[in-house]
């Protein structure tokens, strides 16, 4: 039987990258976005859903509990960027945010790790952000959502460690996505999406007596 793994915002950027390394590597992968996408390979199964919304993240993870008798790895992957500051951004910015970025994540998780539990085995990818450990300037609800993000990765780690589930926190830094697109700025100076997939299927590929806990990559000639 093959591997199968979950990537949440698959049909871009980090998500991508991600859904594209693992299904060349063999694995059947489901992923979902807001729109529409029918360019992946045969193993790929797309669902359309907008994961700021609770009956769409639950209706995905049963598309996932229909498609496959099993999920091997999930990345929690969704999420988006709006600059700004806590005591001038929209009203409303925080709320989309932790929606978005946490929210999903912790519907998503909670519907498919039971199965891993009682298997004692699985493995759970969440994509944090170097905006999880450093405050700055125009971070606004972003940094909130994401220090948010690493603390509900940290609780999962020691929750399922019993279980032998493994959870990574990974968190990038400046990376070639269009969350950057419009700033006059060459591409060495982001990590490639590639990079990221790269460094997924590194920690998948390791001994299950031992887990990375968080990894923390930037750029090669540091943050912007």
């Amino acid at each position: 039987m093959n591997k199968t793994i979950v990537v949440t915002g698959g049909t871009k950027g980090i998500g991508r990258a991600i859904v594209d390394k693992f299904a060349k590597e063999g694995f059947t992968v489901l992923t979902c976005a807001r729109t529409e996408e029918d360019n992946f390979p045969e193993n790929v199964h797309f669902f359309k859903a907008d994961m700021s919304k609770k009956v769409e993240v639950l209706a995905f993870a049963n598309f996932v509990k229909t498609t496959v008798n099993q999920v091997d790895i999930l990345v929690n992957n969704t999420g988006f960027f709006l600059p700004g500051q806590i005591h001038n951004e929209e009203e409303g910015i925080l709320e989309t945010m932790i929606e978005t970025n946490l929210y999903s994540a912790y519907h998503l998780t909670r519907a498919l790790v039971s199965d891993m539990i009682e298997r004692k085995e699985g493995y759970i990818f969440n994509i944090c952000s170097t905006a999880s450990i450093t405050a700055y300037t125009n971070g606004g609800s972003y940094c909130i959502s994401k220090f948010a993000m690493l603390g509900m990765s940290k609780v999962l780690r020691e929750e399922l460690k019993p279980h032998h589930v493994r959870v990574t926190s990974i968190l990038p830094g400046a990376t070639l996505t269009n969350s950057w697109a419009g700033v006059e700025l060459p591409a060495e100076r982001f990590i490639a999406p590639e990079d990221i997939a790269q460094v997924i299927w590194t920690a998948y590929n390791l001994p299950d007596s031992t887990v990375l806990e968080e990894i923390l990559l930037r750029p090669m000639l540091g943050d912007l």
